[in-house]
């Protein structure tokens, strides 16, 4: 199957905004449009965004119940209650756990407190009835819920009829019914009145250990201490990088960069990860590693290795979830091969518009990775599906203009249950109705999209001319970090710039050596050999790509990072 063309969306340039900004800002006009696209039309939201501070912080008990949990924790404190804090497998889920326990056990006897990771496996997404009957069996008083909870109404009801209360701290959007928990801290929540909606799990565990610091009037702001993790969560997460948890991010990454906790030094130094990181290193290079724990073997290690203070201790945790990883990288690999291979054999494939591949033997905890790689590759909606129990378990993924979680209710009679959102769910099946839930989510797929909306479309931030791009743009394009969904690191076009030699280098790679108007630089196409060879070496090309900065023999130059790229006209 022929990989379409991408088609190219230029943002529209909001000149009059952008002028009037460049004038207060005496910066390069392009950076100014760049800014304005993302809501920064005036100097003090640029002071804002470029300029981090504490100061800017909301304030915690602006969120709905966070007195109720703040006071149900100092009670079970002052009573002596035993506390669980229950968080899911991924990074998110684990961060926030590390952060929760870290802290109480700064503030209360250890001995009290435990954590639970539930078992991806055994025991799936969210709350689960195995973790309610340990909550029982260890005699618990108070459950915390980390990342989850917000919809488990039935068990948190069952706890409760146990004797158990619970803390729910969640960002999911709520269900119609809310669980009678004493507390609940989700600002998606019915009238709460918390500022900024858009915090990942361990945000708000966050939040709720500054407000713990205020009530125990604790001097030394130890909260400060947890803004690596959230850094950690917020990048992994995928959650908008704008207002708090921008200002969030960019503290835990200086913090990162500036002395790493115990747990991520470890990490980065098994990992061999090169310094500083960014965002995107955050979430391209430590992510995988505490996810791939939960994948391939078990979550509590990351928990572990985030509350470690041990260096050596931490070494060893972090080279098993190193260890993970690496299983989990060459399991990907294996089968995303097979799923192509598979695809490939199949006649019609160019004529689908979702595919749906099946192997028993697939490793389920891969399975959602291989469904975007799928998607990358072929730009359908995707289910690849392997053998769980007597069951088929599948892991979906999709594209715009299809939303995954509705094609799943349309084959719902088919199911025997389905969860999700718009870009990403699973599901669970008999092996015999495998056919027919095929053929059904295919004429859902049929139903939805059109031709057009089955090729994939780059959005350009703004079209440039190479003399544009020079030490100083790059540098005001840096503090533009950290950069995440909706504050994307800038994509830019550049118009007919002369090939002066461009060549394929290691065999897949293809590397631009171009000018334009008297200036000259290099840039390299990642992958896209096959691409170049089909197109023929042009006298002049039109490139899409990101900024970056390349060092090679202890020179350092600006780079073009090619998305994309055609033949002149």
């Amino acid at each position: 199957m022929a990989i379409a063309e991408k088609k190219w969306k230029i943002l529209p340039v909001l000149r009059e905004t952008s002028e009037a900004l460049q004038q207060q800002l005496s910066i390069h006009p392009i950076l100014c449009q760049l800014l304005v696209s993302r809501g920064i039309d005036s100097y003090e939201k640029a002071k804002h965004y470029f300029r981090p501070s504490l100061e800017r912080l909301h304030d915690p008990f602006l969120m709905k119940d966070m007195g109720k949990a703040v006071s149900r924790v100092l009670q079970a404190i002052e009573k002596k209650e035993r506390i669980l804090i229950y968080g899911d497998y991924d990074v998110d889920g684990t961060s926030s756990v590390a952060l929760m326990y870290d802290f109480l056990c700064s503030i209360y006897d250890r001995s009290q407190i435990d954590y639970y990771i539930p078992n991806r496996y055994k025991e799936g997404y969210g709350l689960s009835k195995k973790g309610i009957e340990y909550a029982v069996e260890h005699q618990i008083d108070l459950l915390i819920t980390l990342d989850c909870g917000i919809k488990s109404v039935d068990l948190i009801q069952s706890a409760s009829e146990s004797g158990i209360e619970t803390i729910v701290c969640d960002h999911h959007l709520p269900g119609a019914e809310l669980p009678a928990a004493v507390a609940i801290l989700n600002a998606k929540q019915p009238d709460c009145p918390y500022p900024f909606k858009e915090l990942c799990a361990c945000g708000v565990a966050f939040k709720f250990v500054q407000a713990l610091v205020s009530r125990l009037a604790l001097t030394d702001d130890r909260h400060l201490n947890y803004l690596q993790l959230v850094a950690t969560a917020t990048a992994a997460d995928i959650v908008p990088i704008i207002g708090e948890n921008r200002l969030l991010a960019q503290l835990g990454i200086i913090s990162v960069n500036v002395e790493p906790s115990v747990g991520i030094k470890a990490l980065i130094e098994e990992s061999q990860i090169k310094m500083p990181l960014s965002l995107s290193g955050m979430s391209f290079m430590i992510g995988p590693r505490i996810n791939a724990a939960g994948r391939m073997d078990d979550a509590k290690k990351a928990v572990a290795l985030f509350i470690e203070k041990d260096p050596q201790k931490a070494r060893a945790l972090a080279s098993q979830l190193q260890t993970d990883n690496t299983s989990r990288k060459e399991a990907d690999a294996q089968i995303t091969e097979e799923a192509i291979a598979h695809l490939e054999a199949d006649m019609h494939l160019s004529e689908r518009k979702s595919l749906v591949v099946y192997n028993e033997h697939w490793h389920k905890g891969v399975i959602g990775i291989v469904a975007s790689r799928l998607v990358e590759r072929y730009y359908r909606p995707t289910i690849v599906l392997t053998k769980s129990g007597d069951l088929l378990a599948g892991s979906a993924r999709s594209i715009p203009g299809f939303n995954i979680h509705e094609g799943l209710e349309h084959c719902s009679e088919l199911l025997v249950g389905f969860g999700g959102h718009y870009f990403a769910a699973g599901m669970t099946l008999l092996p015999e109705k495998l056919e027919s839930f095929q053929k059904q989510f295919e004429e859902a797929a049929a139903r939805s999209l059109s031709a057009e909306q089955l090729i994939p479309e780059i959005t350009i931030d703004a079209e440039v001319q190479l003399p544009d791009l020079v030490s100083s743009f790059y540098r005001i394009l840096e503090q533009m970090e950290p950069f995440g969904p909706e504050n994307l690191r800038p994509i830019f076009c550049v118009r007919r710039v002369k090939n002066c030699e461009t060549r394929i280098v290691k065999e897949e790679h293809v590397r631009f050596d171009i000018e334009q108007r008297g200036t000259r630089m290099n840039g390299i196409a990642f992958g896209q050999a096959k691409k170049f060879l089909a197109l023929g070496n042009a006298q002049h090309y039109d490139l899409v790509f990101t900024l970056d900065e390349n060092t090679f023999r202890d020179q350092t130059s600006l780079q073009l990072k090619v998305i994309d790229f055609r033949a002149a006209s």
